[in-house]
């Protein structure tokens, strides 16, 4: 995609900021440890972080969603990090447009919509299938969470974390929290191959306190598990965005080609049939990445270069967000004769 095929300004805009300012700062953000404040900011000055957010707080000049999901693979194709810390916070912005809590609304959903408070996610660790690795439990004035979320991405980039904890009802408590170590809460970072600088760590929560003015709802665990599929489409996007910046780089007609068509098959697809699309995503992105460094050659294992970055951020995506479901139709994309 190029700047000059969008009539939308925002979508333009994202475009020359992936281009301009993300990607040419993308392998020194990979080696520095953390994303700039400054990359973060822009992001917030050009509305950005009010993606998800109703108007008139939502400032973006978008259409559908597929104008969203648009916006996530141009910044991703810029910079993966940068991307992965900041499509974290959209799940706040959401959760605080709907709640029925009105402190929550009327204290936070300006404010984050703006980008002027930032979130991360840590829902994962309670919402997918299986026995629930952080738990809530109701107490006077609010609920106490137990156990960890393995995967927070942007510690130290943001403020607050939209959590989920699951009680003993099989119910989901979504709150938001303080973002800041103390006695009931803590953090360890992590190794990963890549986005190392989205500062991704497990937190830790021993009886932590969550005031019922945190809150922003409560929803049963079977009932969530059926409409996450739109989650894990959107999650797609980043994928498409690291297979759009490799093949750009390769220069071929016949993997655009196929890269629109991927595009429309997550986009198109009926609920249950969003893993298979996001294996799609993620299995391009793989192969444009690994085309790139043959293309490149031996200069491809300098850490200087971009197609050593574009192929761990691919490898990092194959496992980013995924389900049994993902893995599964992953495995058998990767598994296809090709001619």
């Amino acid at each position: 995609m190029t700047a000059g095929t969008f009539t939308s300004a925002s979508l333009r805009e994202a475009q020359r900021i992936a281009d301009e300012v993300l990607f040419p700062a993308a392998l020194a953000v990979d080696a520095d440890g953390a994303v700039p404040a400054s990359h973060l900011n822009l992001l917030a000055e050009k509305g950005f972080y009010s993606l998800a957010a109703p108007p008139p707080l939502g400032t973006l000049d978008l259409g559908d969603f597929s104008d969203a999901r648009t916006v996530v693979e141009l910044i991703a194709g810029g910079c993966l990090t940068t991307a992965f810390v900041w499509v974290q916070h959209h799940s706040a912005v959401m959760a605080t447009a709907n709640t029925g809590n009105d402190h929550l609304r009327e204290n936070y959903l300006a404010a984050l919509a703006a980008g002027k408070r930032r979130a991360g996610l840590a829902i994962g660790a309670a919402v997918r299938p299986g026995p629930p690795v952080l738990r809530a439990k109701a107490v006077d004035g609010g609920y106490v969470f137990s156990g960890e979320a393995p995967w927070v991405t942007g510690w130290g980039s943001v403020d607050t974390l939209y959590t989920a904890a699951r009680d003993d009802e099989d119910m989901l408590v979504f709150a938001l929290i303080d973002a800041v170590e103390g006695a009931t809460l803590s953090v360890e970072p992590l190794q990963m191959v890549a986005v190392q600088s989205s500062r991704t760590v497990t937190v830790r929560f021993d009886n932590h306190f969550v005031p019922a003015e945190r809150v922003s709802g409560l929803v049963p665990h079977a009932a969530w598990l059926e409409r996450e599929p739109e989650m894990l489409r959107f999650n797609g996007s980043l994928a498409l965005g690291v297979a759009g910046r490799a093949i750009s780089m390769l220069s071929d007609g016949a993997m655009v080609s196929e890269l629109d068509s991927v595009r429309r098959q997550l986009g198109n697809a009926a609920p249950q049939d969003v893993a298979a699309a996001r294996a799609a995503c993620s299995e391009l992105a793989m192969r444009a990445a690994t085309a790139l460094a043959v293309h490149d050659g031996s200069r491809a294992v300098l850490m200087d270069g971009h197609a050593q970055r574009l192929v761990r951020e691919a490898t990092f995506l194959l496992v980013f967000g995924s389900r049994p479901s993902i893995r599964a139709a992953l495995l058998q994309e990767l598994a296809k004769p090709r001619h």
